[in-house]
């Protein structure tokens, strides 16, 4: 049996919201835990702990990912955008801005993840998104206060702000 004292700890290095960060860490943490444990970034949120539920999306490379579903050192050398590297220079980035505007939380455990998953839908598949894009692509993000109308809503008015911007789709990447 191995006691704390003795446990293997390994370097882990990335870029997390524009910021190297390094730490050592038991090779188990999950990327999520990482993040808020160690980095005391709590915008991703633990929702389910079985990755159904999305509210942990994070983008790694670019892309849009579950921290839960991965290991910290699965993301070793590679830049992390959190909710909280989204917004720049004290402004909301367009889709969080467009979830204020257009009233897309209830509780808002679900909408970091919904927000990143969202950022991620209009690189994907551009500003133009229709309604039935967005509703087949949000599978996997769940949302247990509303019947996602102004959900749907936020992201269409988010990607039309992104390309009306001409704001890249992972500005803080």
């Amino acid at each position: 049996m191995t006691d704390a004292a003795t446990a293997v700890r390994i370097p882990v290095a990335m870029t997390v919201n524009g910021k190297s960060v390094s730490a050592e860490i038991d090779p188990r943490t999950l990327l999520v835990q990482f993040l808020r444990e160690t980095l005391d970034l709590t915008g991703t949120h633990v929702g389910c702990d079985t990755s159904q539920c999305g509210a942990c999306v994070v983008h790694v490379g670019g892309e849009a990912v579950k921290s839960c579903t991965i290991l910290a050192v699965q993301a070793d050398g590679m830049a992390v955008t959190t909710i909280e590297g989204l917004a720049s220079g004290g402004k909301l980035h367009p889709m969080q801005e467009a979830f204020r505007e257009n009233h897309g939380l209830q509780c808002g455990f679900c909408t970091p993840g919904m927000i990143m998953s969202a950022v991620d839908l209009v690189a994907r598949f551009g500003p133009d998104l229709d309604e039935q894009t967005i509703r087949e692509n949000l599978d996997g993000n769940l949302c247990r206060c509303t019947g996602y109308h102004n959900i749907v809503k936020s992201i269409a008015a988010g990607a039309r702000a992104m390309g009306g911007a001409g704001e890249g789709a992972h500005a803080a990447e």
